[in-house]
């Protein structure tokens, strides 16, 4: 195959853009990255090999090269990795092949790229960052296996590359940065040494470099010849420590040693919210470093985040994304297990089921979770940062956790009616400052504070008094579907079902009053429920209305406005269900309605009437009304009769 020349796709050369003028102010990140690509390509074929070991081609002994030509003015890294075929090249280089490419770019743009490096590792593309430093980078490479033939990739950046076969002896990737005159500092020893110290101590392959030093001419004994001069001697010297940080003691390990290592398997430029390193001894042994994020990256809630942390058995890399290891509503987490007790020939399809990893996973979860209890306890304004966001994710647990159900329900927190906006309460909390009348915990789901805590179903609670959690991310649907009660108290929709707020006296009193407006309205309540039969299940008197007229209510285990329109937002196919409608026994329009019916149950205008009460519970409980033309029309007439 000859010499090709391929255009990037259009995102590549947007990303290409960014990344040369404005997305990295620290230019040394790019070694970081390919040092990176370099190490987990070496991880690839370790892991193959056990099950294929012709794929080493003799050559086990694993390392990274760094070489420095200043005559040339190039930086090359080289690894004896996976290596990758020409088509693999194509796809991996010459396209993003990821979905969520667009979520991506626009979370570039939007946000201050100086300041958000993070999200070119994240998204897994680092190695575009040679391009910050170089003017043109050449890969060639070969794929472990494939002795035929390797190919070069050529490119300076400018939206088009090269591509073609060639050969190379051994398997893995070599990439040769030929470095823009400003950037030449990067072929300086010193330089590299400090770069590779600060980000890559802890890769567990040693990266080398050529050294060379002008030592003084020794005889045979190795005794200095007096005036014999100096000669030149080559070395290969190892620059990082290996050392994996999982295996020292936490005594001897920096908060920035943790740090970096945290930014290397991560890919994450900012500190980690919070470190969790601790090792398990007994039925299962292993070793782990756990870290909480300060943020959430920009694709958690996406169908292809890489979710999982790295395994390894006996310090040998199995895999970087061991889902088994962590359940979904911890996909946040980055981290390290490494496992005295797997065989090193585990595949990834057993690791799903695998009873040892089963133990760490349930270890893991407990350890993460007490950090979070604790961290609530203790430090509760950090907390509140890793609440607000991984909230919504950690929710997901309540529903899909049976086992540690209760412990995540300690580390829930709502805004409530007696929270200021942006303070919160905990389930601990609010029970504990219930009022000795109330005997359940009540909360309203919405889209907002502002549409829950301005709805009509609060009324009541707010002349009563009584606390009401607001609900407001669309998880907490499912999250109270999973909770019926905490500490013995029952968990209450105020839109749904029938309310029972009162003390026996206070009931006896309600009930008499009720059955005194059902005879004075039975024939409006009748004649309204048979206008409103296609619309409404039921309608009867309220005891949660006080200054609005009406209200929608579904029933106790029906879906309400709110988890309507989540499913349809989800293209969710919706069942046909009807709500009851609730109406104010004192609220005057009843008295109104009521004397137009013994007037003259002919009325047109009270058919109208009827409409207006359904459109209006429509709209306070944000759903929108079928006819706003008619609805706008009608209030007009009402509008004008009124003002004559």
């Amino acid at each position: 195959m000859g010499k090709t020349t391929k255009k990037f796709e259009t995102e590549v050369q947007q990303l290409l853009d960014l990344v040369i003028h404005s997305l990295y102010s620290n230019k040394e990140i790019f070694l970081r990255e390919l040092i990176s690509n370099a190490s987990d390509a070496i991880d690839k074929v370790r892991f193959e090999s056990h099950s294929n070991m012709e794929l080493l081609e003799g050559n086990a002994e694993w390392k990274i090269k760094l070489h420095a030509d200043k005559e040339a003015g190039t930086l090359t890294i080289s690894d004896n990795g996976i290596g990758m075929s020409m088509d693999e090249v194509a796809e991996n280089i010459g396209t993003i092949a990821k979905s969520g490419t667009k979520n991506f770019m626009a979370s570039l743009k939007e946000k201050n790229l100086a300041d958000n490096p993070e999200l070119i590792g994240q998204f897994g593309v680092g190695f575009y960052a040679s391009f910050m430093v170089a003017d043109k980078v050449t890969l060639t490479t070969r794929k472990a296996g494939e002795k035929q033939f390797g190919c070069r990739w050529e490119s300076t950046g400018d939206g088009s590359y090269t591509i073609e076969e060639c050969e190379k002896e051994t398997r893995g990737t070599d990439i040769v940065l030929h470095l823009k005159d400003e950037m030449k500092e990067f072929i300086e020893e010193w330089r590299i040494r400090a770069i590779v110290k600060k980000y890559s101590d802890y890769v567990q392959y040693p990266v080398v470099m050529d050294i060379t030093r002008s030592e003084p001419v020794k005889d045979q004994d190795g005794n200095v010849i007096e005036g014999g001069g100096t000669i030149d001697k080559t070395t290969e010297e190892t620059l990082n420590s290996m050392k994996a940080i999982w295996t020292r003691p936490k005594s001897e390990i920096t908060e920035e040693e943790y740090e970096e290592f945290y930014k290397h398997i991560s890919h994450d430029y900012d500190k980690p919210l919070s470190t969790i390193h601790y090792s398990a001894e007994g039925v299962s042994e292993f070793k782990a470093i756990a870290y909480i994020p300060s943020h959430k990256p920009y694709d958690l809630f996406l169908r292809d985040h890489k979710k999982g942390v790295h395994l390894y058995v006996k310090r040998v890399y199995i895999t970087d994304n061991c889902e088994a290891l962590l359940p979904d509503y911890l996909r946040f987490i980055k981290g390290v297990v490494d496992s005295s007790d797997l065989p090193l020939n585990v595949s990834r399809e057993i690791l799903q089921e695998d009873v040892q990893i089963k133990r760490i996973q349930k270890s893991l979860v407990g350890k993460i979770l007490s950090t979070l209890a604790e961290m609530k306890e203790k430090d509760f304004d950090t907390y509140l940062k890793f609440y607000q966001e991984f909230g919504p994710v950690l929710k997901e647990g309540v529903h899909f956790d049976f086992a540690n159900r209760e412990k995540i329900q300690d580390l829930l927190l709502y805004e409530s009616s007696k929270t200021e906006n942006g303070k919160y309460v905990s389930l601990k909390e609010y029970v504990e400052r219930m009022p000795e009348a109330q005997k359940e915990i009540y909360f309203i789901t919405g889209m907002s504070r502002a549409a829950v805590e301005n709805s009509p179903y609060m009324e009541v609670f707010r002349k009563k008094d009584f606390e009401v959690l607001y609900m407001t991310d669309p998880v907490d649907e499912w999250v109270v579907q999973a909770i019926h009660q905490y500490q013995e108290k029952h968990l209450k929709a105020i839109d749904r079902g029938d309310l029972e707020l009162e003390s026996e006296e206070e009931k006896q009193e309600a009930e008499a009053k009720k059955e005194e407006a059902k005879k004075e309205y039975a024939g409006v309540i009748s004649f309204i429920q048979e206008t409103l039969k296609e619309q409404v299940k039921e309608v009867r008197l309220s005891s949660r209305l006080t200054e609005s007229a009406c209200c929608l209510v579904a029933e106790e285990m029906g879906l309400n406005a709110n988890m309507e329109k989540i499913l349809k937002s989800m293209n969710q196919e919706v069942p046909e269900a009807k709500r009851i409608l609730e109406l104010n026994p004192d609220h005057q329009i009843m008295q109104v309605m009521t004397t137009m019916y013994d007037q003259d149950k002919a009325n047109p205008k009270l058919a109208d009437y009827c409409e207006l009460l359904f459109d209006q519970a429509l709209l306070t409980e944000g759903t929108p009304i079928k006819n706003p033309l008619r609805f706008a029309k009608l209030v007009s007439e009402l509008m004008v009769a009124g003002g004559r």
